[in-house]
């Protein structure tokens, strides 16, 4: 499980208010999603007369976006900078000598509203109800939002199910997922394979991996590490400090090819020779003429 999936995705599912029209999913959907005030510029410009930086703004994005000029004026605050609206533009003006460059980027990266780490959002009809799709994932802050359900919407960030709802939330979210992955592939896997799987990485109570920076890397047998990954670099560190391998595991025994103790090959079966040679010569005196049984 990684830290940071490449493509973080949340499902957000709304409650009875919300999830039978899409307009109001829409706007709850505006809510979420992460808006900076480059965002809603149509045109961005330094005035060299004045010195300052001209931004206007485009209606129509802040119509979609659900932005207003009252939500404007409250949240644009720039240190030693004087801010004006006039008509549909913002004039930055610095009241002392500064980057213009650097301050652009700032002015531009202005946090206006909704949920950081939501790049964009998609309201999509699945199953009769309207629920809300994102790139980008920010579960503990999506479910501070009104209008979502809570006890529906999800993530494919395993760590944040792990932080936010719990380690039992983030198991059974290894196991949705996997499972997932399986049968859009065609493939029939038992659950409780991947249930295995699951409880193995959150055992200790945090959401681990499979690799050899989780718990492959953590087994205490060379040989079994070697099979994983890395095989050479295992086998020559183990060399260098001369390490041992017990043999008490299962990979390691099928590689040197004995018996895995695990099952009948836990059961040691011990002979007295002394009660066999007595048994053979018993079989023989019998056979030479003894009493008939």
């Amino acid at each position: 499980a990684r830290r940071v999936p490449s493509t973080p995705i949340m499902t957000i599912y709304l409650d009875e208010e919300h999830k039978r029209e899409r307009e109001k999913a829409a706007e709850v959907a505006r809510r979420i999603v992460y808006t900076k005030l480059g965002d809603l510029a149509s045109d961005t410009y330094i005035d060299p007369q004045t010195g300052g930086i001209v931004m206007k703004l485009d209606p129509n994005l802040m119509k979609d976006k659900g932005v207003t000029l009252e939500l404007l004026k409250e949240r644009i605050v720039v240190p030693d900078c004087s801010v004006r609206f006039v008509e549909d533009s913002i004039i930055f003006e610095p009241k002392k000598e500064v980057n213009l460059k650097r301050l652009l980027d700032k002015i531009l990266s202005l946090y206006i509203k909704g949920v950081p780490g939501i790049k964009r959002v998609r309201v999509t009809e699945e199953e009769g109800e309207w629920i809300i799709r994102t790139e980008g994932s920010n579960l503990s802050e999506v479910l501070k939002v009104k209008g979502i359900d809570p006890t529906r919407t999800t993530t494919n960030n395993v760590h944040e199910i792990a932080g936010t709802l719990g380690i039992e939330a983030a198991r059974n979210a290894l196991i949705k997922e996997a499972m997932g992955v399986l049968e859009d592939q065609g493939l029939d896997v038992d659950i409780r394979h991947v249930m295995l799987v699951a409880d193995i990485m959150t055992a200790t109570g945090i959401v681990r991996q499979i690799g050899r920076h989780g718990i492959s890397g953590e087994k205490s047998s060379i040989l079994a590490k070697a099979a994983f990954e890395i095989t050479i670099p295992n086998i020559v560190e183990a060399a260098v400090r001369g390490g041992r391998d017990p043999l008490k595991g299962v990979t390691e025994n099928v590689i040197v090819g004995q018996a895995i103790p695990i099952g009948t090959g836990l059961v040691d079966i011990y002979m007295s020779a002394s009660q066999l040679i007595r048994g053979k010569d018993g079989e023989r005196g019998d056979s030479a003429g003894g009493k008939p049984r």
